[in-house]
């Protein structure tokens, strides 16, 4: 049967989902954790895949296995085999030909900032730390630009290989999560049909840019427009990156 799990994980001491030789990867644990449950070489196929130090709380994958045991009860006896910081939440079975990257789908991802004078060290694994103030209304009025149906080639890393660059972004949400004495969380949460690589953290490095003043609001809209990578604003870190879900329709 083929069972799609759900995976959440903390990306930071890993090279990313997709095995490589260069060091340890998500998808790689993942494997060895399923051919160990069914005495059996498993290899999973994710519907996408993260960088080095992106992290996840609703990645899918699917497999092929033969067992008696309920598909619902995978994910507990995986989550024996894994490390603390991979979890399988979810575990279900799906059609012998589903294909988690060959069928339509909405993903959502969101983006951390710190904005504050100093990192705080229970979240620098997880934010980007920016301590020049930002000005969130300007990132929401920039980042109105980006919805809809787009040529992204200007947020896209020069090293992507696809040949269409049209992607849909139905929403992007700027808000404050934390704001105290210490500094303010900032999230950007970005939901769309699909995304090129390194496309969520060139948004986000562009929007931070218009936040601190580096970037006019309408520049954005220029940028989109004339589909140059050179024109956009830096690609954000690794680490503030989380995949939040994947839903497939």
């Amino acid at each position: 049967m083929r069972v799609l799990i759900y995976t959440s994980y903390d990306g930071t001491d890993y090279c990313g989902w997709q095995k490589q030789d260069n060091g340890v990867s998500v998808e790689e644990k993942l494997n060895a954790a399923i051919s160990d449950l069914f005495k059996t070489k498993a290899e999973v196929i994710g519907a996408s895949r993260t960088d080095a130090g992106v992290h996840a709380e609703g990645a899918a994958a699917v497999f092929d296995c033969e067992t008696r045991m309920p598909a619902e009860k995978i994910c507990y006896a995986l989550n024996q085999r894994l490390p603390e910081d991979i979890r399988v939440i979810r575990s279900e079975v799906v059609d012998d030909g589903f294909h988690p990257r060959h069928c339509d789908s909405v993903k959502t991802y969101e983006y951390r900032i710190w904005n504050a004078k100093f990192e705080n060290p229970l979240n620098r694994l997880y934010t980007d730390h920016i301590y020049v103030l930002l000005n969130i209304d300007k990132m929401k009025e920039a980042a109105e630009y980006l919805v809809g149906e787009h040529d992204f080639t200007s947020f896209a890393s020069t090293k992507t290989s696809v040949e269409n660059f049209v992607r849909t972004i139905y929403s992007i949400d700027v808000d404050e999560l934390i704001s105290d004495g210490l500094g303010k969380e900032i999230r950007i949460r970005v939901t769309g049909n699909g995304f090129l690589y390194n496309m969520v953290r060139i948004i986000a490095g562009t929007l931070i840019e218009v936040g601190r003043g580096a970037m006019e609001v309408t520049e954005v809209k220029r940028i989109l427009e004339v589909r140059d990578r050179n024109q956009a604003g830096p690609t954000a870190p690794a680490k503030g990156l989380t995949m939040k879900e994947i839903i497939f329709k």
